[in-house]
């Protein structure tokens, strides 16, 4: 993400703050699957900055949309195809995204606390996105790019966080968690290996049965960090340059 794409998001999000969702216009379900359909032309469906909170959305195909600064607040998005949406500065907090589509979606700046993603597709989406307290159980976020981008920060550190998320038997291989805050999550069973969590916040948090053969946790903060039943910690590369590991659980 350039700096202007940046500025436009900050821009946008200011805009929101001022008008607030009441500024946007109240569409039914009904009306949100008819204008999705009439762009099966291949154009590309703008929901922007409309409120959809708590319409019933499951199984609808959003392939592509433009969703930015949507409200989503409660939507029951449940098997929906977000894949390739764009779902900057969406509010979703407490959605049910169960075995949704995000593929390949931006999620910028999204809010996703509280939100219910059991089983969703996340692979290959850019989420620098608010997932705390949510639920991503056998969720897939292999390829998913979640890293901060430390060169691109002109207005303050934008950065993924998990704080206190359920990410029990999740797909992380390979995905780059770097500069995020994961204090108090629940990576049991989930597989982490080659996965990046360079300067991660992670105390507290849970890795019992995970794999992290290969991962990556140079200047991590392992503050009370329970690796105990971990596999593959031997393989854990960075262990010696990570914060407060003296007070992590190896056993």
């Amino acid at each position: 993400m350039n700096c202007r794409h940046l500025l436009m998001l900050l821009g946008m999000s200011l805009l929101l703050t001022n008008t607030g969702p009441s500024a946007a216009t109240k569409l039914s379900a009904e009306e949100v699957r008819n204008l999705l359909a009439s762009h099966q032309d291949g154009s590309v469906p703008d929901l922007t900055n409309q409120d959809l909170s708590e319409l019933d959305l499951a199984d609808v195909d959003f392939r592509g949309a433009n969703l930015t600064g949507a409200n989503l607040k409660r939507a029951n998005l449940s098997g929906a195809n977000l894949s390739g949406a764009v779902l900057d500065l969406a509010i979703m907090r407490k959605a049910k995204l169960t075995g949704a589509n995000l593929h390949g979606a931006s999620a910028l700046n999204t809010i996703l606390a509280e939100a219910d993603l059991t089983g969703a597709n996340l692979s290959g989406a850019r989420l620098i996105t608010n997932f705390e307290n949510a639920d991503l159980s056998n969720a897939n976020l292999e390829g998913a790019s979640m890293g901060a981008d430390m060169h691109n920060q002109p207005m303050g550190l934008m950065r993924l966080s998990m704080y206190n998320a359920t990410l029990r038997n999740a797909k992380l291989a390979g995905a780059d968690l770097s500069w995020a805050m994961l204090e108090f999550a629940d990576f049991s069973d989930a597989d982490l290996r080659g996965a990046n969590l360079s300067h991660t916040r992670v105390g507290g948090a849970y890795f019992s049965g995970a794999d992290l053969t290969g991962a990556n946790f140079t200047g991590a903060d392992l503050k009370s960090t329970r690796f105990a039943g971990a596999k593959g910690i031997d393989s854990i590369v960075g262990l010696d340059k990570a914060l407060n590991r003296d007070t992590a659980y190896f056993h």
